[in-house]
């Protein structure tokens, strides 16, 4: 008897399932992502699960000794895991074409290679053009073990033989198993391929690092639950066209979020950068109306930024509100708390506000540095070139505190500046050398 094969209609967004064909997913809105893939139970028999019963344990039984991490040979990039790669940790790195994303993994593992053993599974590139790409960085460790290979069965087999502590898999959208009857980079390819890859390193204690494409919209391709499998999510910031890029730990179980790394594109690949408030400052250029310097927090360290702002005459009934690094809808709220309780009228108004450098802020700390900005460029007037603002502002125009007041305020006069204005809540209660302290409680002292 011939069972007749179940087939489906999946989305390849988030991963719904459906009988038939539509045009517009229910769950995730995308439009024209639905495919048809054959419906089977997976015939792999997953390892420790064949009908045992898992052991009872309480939690003061637990082990709860400190996690030993190994250092990556690249001190930024030990930043963004929380100080270091764990054995057992899985880690999925997105970013869009030509970022650097292989670059900086090929670098990465060409340092641990000298003291841990390492497989790099590539399936997009051929050897040939890894070993290019290896010659021009200068990676001194050349006998790296290397694996042309996007069967996840094959994979591990050669895994159980080398018993590597780290792998690398470049990308997991091109990986398949034979359990699944789809075409690689499916929904259901991707997540049971990344499902086996990832039983294995836990099992094995095996640091895994997982490539991610990312779709136009700039997330990661693929079901949303393969970013729920893994320990850490890190994404690329910046254009590929841009000579800083900027990682960023969106998830991490083994670190602080939000964390970034900065590292500078050259010739012979990433570089990190030591200081990177140094890149987002322009102390050679004149100080110009519209640019304040802020400092934001990023992860667990602050940071200083430029914030830049454009304010010209609209000409069109509804004035444009564009931002670059910030939030268009945050921008709209404050420039109502600027009319509301500043009395500066923006409706007539287009609007333009720049972080400098690429960077994104995600903090509500760049609240008032960005409506200072805002005054600055409508009444043609510069900020002082050693100062520096920061704070949050609510909607009824006081300005609440935010995150590491202390530390923000350390790193501006580490690097020079002689005034911050500051929430009162975040006003520190001794002085600090070299710097002097405005701190205000409603929006309508500083701009008075």
């Amino acid at each position: 008897m011939v069972v007749k094969q179940k087939t489906v209609f999946m989305c390849q967004e988030c991963g719904a399932e459906y009988p038939q064909w539509q045009g517009q997913c229910k769950q995730c809105q995308a439009w024209n992502s639905l495919q048809e893939e054959s419906k089977q139970a997976s015939t792999v028999k997953r390892q420790g699960y064949a009908g045992d019963i898992a052991q009872l344990q309480r939690l003061a039984e637990v082990d709860v000794t400190p996690t030993v991490r190994m250092s990556t040979g690249v001190s930024e990039f030990d930043h963004v895991l929380g100080g270091g790669l764990v054995s057992d940790s899985v880690i999925l790195i997105g970013g869009d074409p030509g970022i650097g994303k292989s670059t900086l993994l090929l670098q990465v593992t060409g340092a641990l290679a000298a003291n841990h053993s390492v497989m790099y599974v590539t399936g997009e590139e051929s050897g040939q053009q890894v070993a290019m790409r290896a010659k021009r960085l200068g990676i001194a460790n050349m006998d790296l073990p290397l694996l042309t290979e996007t069967r996840v069965e094959a994979i591990l087999a050669q895994a159980k033989t080398l018993k590597p502590q780290v792998i690398v898999i470049d990308s997991v959208q091109t990986m398949w198993t034979e359990s699944i009857a789809s075409a690689p980079g499916s929904v259901s390819q991707v997540r049971e391929s990344a499902a086996q890859l990832v039983q294995y390193a836990k099992m094995h204690g095996v640091a895994l690092f997982l490539v991610g494409h990312v779709t136009k919209e700039g997330a990661i391709a693929g079901p949303r639950v393969l970013e729920h499998m893994v320990d850490a999510v890190l994404y690329f910031e910046g254009g590929s066209d841009q000579r800083y890029r900027v990682i960023r730990a969106v998830k991490n179980r083994f670190g602080a979020v939000n964390e970034i790394g900065i590292f500078a594109m050259t010739d012979k690949g990433l570089k990190q950068v030591s200081n990177p408030s140094a890149i987002f400052l322009s102390k050679d250029i004149k100080t110009m109306p519209g640019s304040v310097i802020m400092v934001t927090w990023e992860g667990s360290r602050p940071l200083l930024v430029e914030v830049q702002a454009l304010v010209d005459t609209s000409h069109l009934g509804n004035p444009r509100r564009v931002t670059v690094g910030l939030d268009q809808n945050r921008l709209s709220m404050l420039l109502a708390i600027l009319h509301r309780h500043g009395g500066v009228a923006t409706y007539d108004q287009d609007v333009f506000v720049n972080v400098v450098g690429g960077l994104r802020v995600l903090e509500t700390g760049a609240d008032l540095a960005l409506l200072m900005a805002v005054r600055s460029s409508l009444t043609n007037q510069a900020m002082p070139s050693d100062q520096i603002v920061f704070g949050e502002v609510g909607l009824a125009g006081e300005l609440r505190p935010v995150t590491g007041g202390l530390e923000r305020i350390k790193e501006a006069a580490k690097h020079g500046f002689k005034r911050a204005i500051v929430p009162a809540a975040n006003a520190p209660k001794k002085s600090i050398p070299g710097m002097e302290v405005v701190a205000a409680s409603h929006l309508s002292e500083v701009l008075g």
